[in-house]
């Protein structure tokens, strides 16, 4: 493989095994990194490894939760040890539902926030203790546009989203002394396999009628006419993990296509 602007930086990316994650691994290997696919579905992260090295790029799996410290210590170190450090963290892993305001019990709110809140603060704190004793990282997380605006049909995964935005700020503050950079990416309405659960959500409280309906409906105020793939958002991410962005932190970028305008 060509070299590129992240040719010799190791990156992590979590959720790697599909979806944005997946998208995300297969173009930061294009642009020249190591990539470690980390996810709780080691076969996922091993066939997204798997396609990464069969076109001539460099890539490891590694299962981890990012909710348990211990699981997220072991595989970073894990990581540092067999590459030689770590440049960049991507803290992509997250699930969603879709459940009405009113819908929300303390058990919902705990499940996502332990994830999607929680799973970041870890990752964050276990990969800058690395980094500081490196002198230089980049830390992105994946946020959303529920990190910007609160949605009524799933307000619990709003509230998490709205958290990862307020770590990467946190972050970005606590970290800069160290030569550590905290961005997040903010996806609108992306076509990946997480819609499939939110549209049995949808069906189920009543929201729509059909398989899609879901996605249609929210895609309306789209001002580039379409849903994002998965690639749309690897663009960005390969930007933030590559000097060109090094002059920005604490930033949360939105790509939806002109949904939320800022």
């Amino acid at each position: 493989m060509a070299e590129g602007r992240l040719t010799g930086k190791t990156c992590a990316v979590s959720g790697a095994a599909s979806g944005i994650g997946r998208a995300i691994a297969v173009r930061l290997a294009n642009e020249g990194a190591q990539v470690a696919a980390i996810d709780l579905n080691m076969a996922g992260a091993l066939l997204v490894a798997e396609q990464i090295e069969a076109v001539g790029g460099a890539a490891s799996a590694w299962e981890c939760d990012v909710a348990q410290r211990s699981s997220v210590r072991s595989t970073l170190e894990a990581i540092v040890e067999a590459t030689g450090g770590l440049d960049v963290i991507f803290n992509n892993a997250g699930i969603a539902e879709i459940r009405p305001f009113m819908e929300v019990g303390e058990e919902h709110w705990e499940r996502l926030m332990r994830v999607n809140g929680l799973g970041v603060l870890i990752c964050m704190q276990e990969a800058a203790r690395l980094m500081i004793e490196q002198g230089r990282g980049k830390i992105v997380n994946t946020a959303s546009i529920a990190g910007k605006e609160g949605y009524d049909i799933q307000p619990h995964y709003s509230a998490t989203k709205f958290s990862v935005v307020a770590l990467t700020q946190a972050g970005a503050r606590a970290f800069a002394q160290h030569g550590i950079t905290v961005n997040a990416i903010c996806p609108g309405i992306v076509e990946t396999e997480l819609w499939e659960g939110l549209d049995e959500d949808f069906m189920h409280f009543g929201i729509t009628e059909r398989p899609g309906e879901g996605m249609e409906r929210f895609s309306e105020r789209i001002l580039l006419g379409r849903t994002a793939t998965p690639e749309d958002m690897a663009g960005p991410a390969a930007f933030l993990a590559s000097s060109d962005s090094d002059y920005i932190t604490g930033q949360s970028l939105i790509v939806d296509g002109g949904m939320v305008l800022q």
